[in-house]
C-alpha cells in the first residue's frame, strides 16, 4: 500500500503500546513497539512532522518510521510489510561477522590466499589474494573480479583488474561483500539466514523475519552468491536500535560493543561522509565535509531504491525509510534521504 496524505503522523498500520511523553530514558521494544501518545508533548513539532509526511509522499516512500529513545514517534505506511532490503543486507551480515570474530572463527587479518579463496576464470592473481578479510569489510580489497547483484552504476564504476593494490583504494564492491558471505558460512558452518534468525532476529524480538525471507542470488561469472533479505520496516528499526545501543538488547550483549564501534567509524571518504565495516558513516575518514551531509556521528545501512536505517546517536534517534520496488517504480536518491534526515532533526525536541 502506498502512503497517502490522509495518513496522520502517528497512525500506524500495525498498532502497539502507547506511552506518555514524559520519559527520556532509552527503551527497547517488547513484543511490539511502544508509541508516543503525543509527539507534541514530547517536544516534537507537529507541523514539521506533517511536512515530513508530505515529503515522504513526494519522494515515493512506501513506509517510514521515526524512533527516539526506543519509542516510535511517527510511522507511515505498512511497517509490517516485508520487502527487499537490497544492499542493507551487508550491514546485517556485519553483525554475524562481528559475533564470529569474537568467537575466534574469523580473523580479520587472514588473507584470501590463507583462506583458500579463488574465483572463476579469470582467477585471482597472487596480488589480489593478499587482500584481507578486513580489506573486504572496508570495500578496499582491490579485487575487481566480475560479480553478481550489482547496480548498473556499480558495474560501470568498477576499476580495471590490478589497478589498485589491496587496502589502498575504496570502491563499493559487491565482490567483496558477496565473498564475505561465503567466508562467514565456511567459517561457521551455518547459512546466513539461519544464523541471522538465531543470533539476531530472535534475541531482539523481530516480529516478522523468518529464515525463508532470505535467498541466494547466483551468476555464471563468480562462485560467490549475493544474499538478499526481505524485511519489514519495524524489524529493520529493531536492528538499527541494536546498533544505536552498541550491540546491547536489554541486559544482553548480542553483538560485541567494540565491534559495533569499529564498524561504524569511517576508514574511507564517500560523497555522504565515510564508510566503515559494511556501514556508511556521516563522518569522513579525512575530516573533510562531503556533498551530501548527514549528522555528525551518524551511521546507516543503505540499499538500492531507497532502503535506509539512519542512526543518529547524539539524538538517540533512528530514521527508517523503505521503498518496495514491487509496489513502486520510483527510486529515492541519497540526497533526498539527507534532506529527510535534516527535516527529522529539525522537527525533534531541542536538546
Amino acid at each position: 500500500m502506498r502512503m497517502g496524505k490522509h495518513f496522520c503522523p502517528i497512525v500506524l498500520m500495525v498498532l502497539g503500546l502507547v506511552v506518555e511523553a514524559n520519559s527520556q530514558a532509552s527503551r527497547v521494544p517488547g513484543v511490539d513497539w511502544m508509541h508516543l501518545a503525543s509527539p507534541e508533548q514530547a517536544g516534537w513539532s507537529g507541523k514539521k512532522l506533517n511536512g515530513i509526511r508530505d515529503y515522504l509522499e513526494e519522494i515515493g516512500s512506501t513506509s517510514a518510521m521515526i524512533v527516539q529513545h526506543g519509542v516510535v514517534v511517527a510511522a507511515w505506511g505498512d511497517v509490517a510489510h516485508k520487502s527487499n532490503l537490497h544492499s542493507c543486507r551487508k550491514s546485517l551480515l556485519n553483525s554475524l561477522i562481528g559475533i564470529a570474530v569474537a568467537e575466534g572463527k574469523i580473523n580479520l587479518d587472514d588473507t584470501l590466499e590463507k583462506l583458500g579463496i579463488d574465483d572463476k576464470k579469470p582467477s585471482l592473481t597472487e596480488v589480489e589474494k593478499q587482500a584481507t578479510v578486513r580489506d573486504l569489510l572496508e570495500a578496499r580489497s582491490g579485487v575487481y573480479h566480475p560479480t553478481v547483484y550489482e547496480t548498473k552504476g556499480m558495474a560501470e564504476q568498477r576499476p580495471p583488474r590490478g589497478s589498485h593494490a589491496p587496502g589502498t583504494f575504496w570502491y563499493y564492491n559487491n565482490w567483496d561483500f558477496n565473498t564475505l558471505g561465503y567466508i562467514y558460512e565456511k567459517a561457521t558452518g551455518t547459512k546466513i539466514f539461519d544464523a541471522f534468525y538465531q543470533e539476531i532476529a530472535q534475541p531482539i524480538g523481530m516480529q516478522d523475519f523468518k529464515p525463508h525471507d532470505g535467498h541466494y542470488f547466483t551468476g555464471s561469472d563468480t562462485r560467490f552468491p549475493a544474499y538478499p533479505f526481505d524485511m519489514s520496516a519495524r524489524d529493520f528499526a529493531r536492528f538499527a536500535l541494536l546498533y544505536l545501543h552498541d550491540g546491547r538488547w536489554n541486559n544482553s550483549q548480542v553483538v560485541p560493543e567494540d565491534w559495533v564501534k569499529a564498524s561504524t567509524q569511517p576508514y574511507s571518504d564517500t560523497e555522504s561522509g565515510g564508510y566503515g565495516y559494511l556501514w556508511w558513516t556521516g563522518d569522513s575518514a579525512s575530516g573533510r565535509p562531503q556533498r551530501m551531509p548527514f549528522p555528525k556521528g551518524s551511521f546507516w545501512a543503505e540499499g538500492h531504491l531507497g532502503q535506509y536505517a539512519v542512526v543518529v546517536p547524539s539524538l538517540d534517534l533512528i530514521i527508517v525509510n523503505r521503498l518496495d520496488g514491487e509496489m513502486s517504480k520510483r527510486e529515492i536518491h541519497k540526497r533526498q534521504i539527507s534532506r529527510l534526515v535534516q527535516m527529522v532533526v529539525e522537527a525533534a525536541p531541542a536538546n
